[in-house]
C-alpha cells in the first residue's frame, strides 16, 4: 500500500503554496514536503540554473520523476511546483488526490513576486509572461483541483483556513 498525501497544492509561482502548505501541515499535524525543495536537494543546484544549464524540457523530466516519488511517499502536505501540472501523468497521479488550487490573478502576482529575475519563465516582459503562462495552465490547475482557493488579498491564515474547510479537513 502506497502513501496517501493528505493535501497536495497547486497554482501558479508565488502564489503561496510554500507558506500556505507548511501552515496546513501545523493545523493537520502533518509533515510538509516541496518538490522544488527536494529537486534543488538532489540536483545541487536552483532551478533557474537547471533551467539555464539544461532546458526547460530537461527540468521538467526531473521534476516528474520529483512529483511522483514525492506522491508516492508522503503522507502529509505536498507542494507542487508552478509548472508540475504540464505532464499528462502527473495530472493523471493527482486524480485520486486532494489538490487545492490556490489561485490568484496578475496584480497579485506582480505584488507578491515582483515578478523578478530569479523566475526562469519570465525573465522578459514578466507581466505579458505571466498571464500566458496562466491562460495555458489554468484550466489543468481546475482539472486537477478538488478545490480552488482564491488567495488575492487574504492572509496565509485565512487561505489555510479556507483551504480546510473546502477539503472538509480537521485540525489535529
Amino acid at each position: 500500500m502506497t502513501a496517501m498525501t493528505a493535501v497536495v497544492l497547486v497554482g501558479p509561482m508565488g502564489v503561496g503554496k510554500s507558506t500556505v502548505g507548511r501552515l496546513l501541515a501545523e493545523r493537520l499535524g502533518v509533515g510538509y514536503r516541496d518538490t522544488d525543495d527536494d529537486i534543488v536537494a538532489v540536483e545541487g543546484r536552483t532551478i533557474a540554473e537547471i533551467f539555464v544549464d539544461d532546458g526547460e524540457p530537461a527540468f521538467r523530466a526531473i521534476e516528474k520523476r520529483t512529483v511522483h516519488s514525492a506522491l508516492a511517499e508522503h503522507e502529509g502536505v505536498l507542494a507542487l511546483g508552478g509548472g508540475a501540472i504540464l505532464d499528462a501523468d502527473t495530472r493523471a497521479l493527482l486524480a485520486g488526490h486532494r489538490v487545492v488550487y490556490l489561485s490568484m490573478d496578475v496584480e497579485e502576482a506582480v505584488k507578491r513576486t515582483g515578478l523578478n529575475a530569479a523566475r526562469p519563465l519570465l525573465a522578459v516582459n514578466p507581466r505579458k509572461q505571466w498571464r500566458e503562462l496562466m491562460e495555458a495552465r489554468r484550466h489543468l490547475y481546475e482539472e486537477v483541483a478538488t478545490a480552488v482557493v482564491p488567495t488575492d488579498g487574504r492572509t496565509p491564515e485565512e487561505v489555510t483556513q479556507q483551504a480546510l474547510d473546502a477539503l472538509e479537513l480537521k485540525e489535529a
